[in-house]
């Protein structure tokens, strides 16, 4: 009995202990983006990126957020204007998609989400240029639409897909209650289904945030305007003008970064959840 309780106990710690250096592996890019923000030019010429700042110094961020060639106020609206916009047209659109696959009977169904999960294989650059085509045949070049305006229409496979497998593990005896009570597909999805579906809503917008904050091709593609474009591209304009003045870089990545750091730790527990419960079934 000992012997077993003594095994259990290592293979928790060993598993412990990959966990932790899997974890500082991860972190020792935000570290060294850290430590080289708040150090002063003459310090960082003159100490390893390593090295903790002897003196910090907030003048780093001072300095990018100030700047006139690259206003990150604008950039920052910008983005979060696309961001937000993009996450609830997502979180609309998958949900409603991934409820008549999971929910409703129609000839093809199945048919039809194979076709979907196949367009996941689909490289990004081979739909890029009849993309573009037509949006710019919608004049909608230039403008925030072409990254905003698709996610109404489904959200993407990988998050109907998501969504249906969560759909699917909540039992079926809640629609057909509610069916012999007189509701409607649309009563059972807003107040039976979409309520019991946190973790995977909170999954597709966690998803959905970072990789829209994070984007860059696609407001590179369509956005031309200096006043239009989003952080990630006034982040590469910076680089640009500052190639040789790291500590400045490395600010305008902290800034850039943030916002995603903070929504992550606020949403952690439920997109754990999320991706735990939608593999069940």
């Amino acid at each position: 009995m000992k012997a077993a309780v003594l095994a259990s106990t290592a293979v928790r710690l060993l598993v412990l202990a990959i966990l932790f250096c899997g974890a500082v592996v991860f972190l020792l890019p935000v570290y060294v983006t850290l430590t080289m923000s708040l150090k002063s030019p003459s310090e960082l010429a003159t100490t390893s990126m390593w090295a903790w700042p002897q003196h910090l110094t907030w003048d780093n961020y001072h300095i990018v957020l100030t700047n006139t060639n690259v206003s990150f106020a604008t950039l920052l609206k910008n983005t979060t204007i696309v961001t937000t916009v993009n996450t609830v047209g997502t979180l609309f659109g998958c949900s409603v998609v991934a409820y008549a696959f999971a929910r409703l009977k129609f000839a093809g169904r199945d048919r039809l989400f194979l076709i979907l999960l196949a367009t996941m294989m689909l490289p990004a650059l081979v739909t890029m240029i009849p993309t573009y085509v037509m949006f710019a045949k919608l004049h909608w070049v230039n403008t925030f639409l072409p990254l905003t305006v698709p996610s109404f229409f489904g959200g993407g496979a990988f998050n109907i897909f998501l969504m249906r497998q969560f759909y699917l593990t909540i039992p079926r005896e809640l629609d057909e209650a509610a069916v012999i009570d007189g509701a409607s597909h649309w009563v059972i999805f807003s107040r039976l289904i979409l309520p019991a579906s946190g973790p995977a809503l909170a999954t597709v917008a966690m998803l959905t945030f970072v990789g829209t904050w994070k984007d860059f091709t696609g407001p590179l593609l369509y956005l031309n305007d200096v006043d239009k474009q989003t952080l990630e591209i006034g982040l590469n304009t910076y680089h640009s003008l500052n190639g040789d003045k790291w500590h400045l870089l490395m600010a305008g990545t902290m800034l850039v970064s943030i916002p995603i750091i903070v929504f992550f730790f606020l949403g952690q527990r439920y997109f754990v959840k999320g991706i735990v419960m939608t593999g069940f079934k």
